[in-house]
């Protein structure tokens, strides 16, 4: 890959992160030649932090890293695209991108504008209630009684969706869709996976 690194002063070059499944935009970055090759020694998106003066990893301090995909230079090899999937927050200040509203995932659920996207921001918030009180959560609660509980309940909304399937009444099917695709996530939290890692598995099965 030719990537002009001498269009700056400072021999960087801006990089920006985009998530490899949901396409959201997360951060904005910079880059020299050691950053980009230490993000594809190591597979976490590394960068030239101007402030620490030196290669910085994404998450070395947080957990927080940036699994690296792949990587695209601009029409004048000033400039990068890097997909990567995220493990955790992205933002400092625990916004799932550094565009996050309010600092958090506080879009409109009821409106979302990319169904992939509020699929993660619904991620967010499960792993948000996770650790809250059982009493004051739904979603909390199944955490507490555990993983058989968790996994019970996906086994009786797929049965339930199954019934539903039989039928004609098409918003009763999508409403026990929902409550199976709710508990499923719930499980693979639980688990300690998201979406995107099956999403991986399928896409991996899919080259095949």
């Amino acid at each position: 890959m030719n990537i002009n690194f001498s269009k700056y002063a400072d021999g960087l070059v801006p990089a920006i992160i985009q998530d490899a499944t949901t396409k959201t935009v997360l951060m904005l970055g910079f880059m020299n030649q050691a950053a980009v090759d230490a993000t594809l020694s190591n597979g976490k998106v590394t960068f030239f932090s101007r402030s620490k003066n030196r290669l910085w990893t994404k998450g070395e301090e947080s957990g927080n890293f940036l699994e690296y995909i792949s990587m695209a230079n601009d029409c004048d090899n000033d400039s990068l695209l890097i997909q990567a999937n995220p493990v955790g927050p992205v933002c400092h200040t625990g916004a799932a991108t550094c565009w996050g509203a309010e600092n958090k995932m506080t879009s409109n659920l009821a409106n979302p504008t990319n169904h992939l996207d509020f699929l993660n921001q619904l991620e967010q918030i499960i792993a948000e209630r996770k650790t809250a009180d059982p009493a004051s959560s739904y979603v909390a609660s199944l955490f507490a009684k555990g993983i058989n509980k968790i996994a019970q309940k996906v086994g009786e909304e797929a049965v339930e969706l199954v019934i539903e399937s039989k039928d004609n009444n098409e918003q009763l099917f999508l409403d026990e869709s929902a409550d199976l695709l709710f508990h499923y996530l719930i499980l693979l939290q639980s688990k300690g996976y998201q979406l995107a890692d099956v999403v991986k598995v399928l896409a991996q099965r899919h080259k095949g």
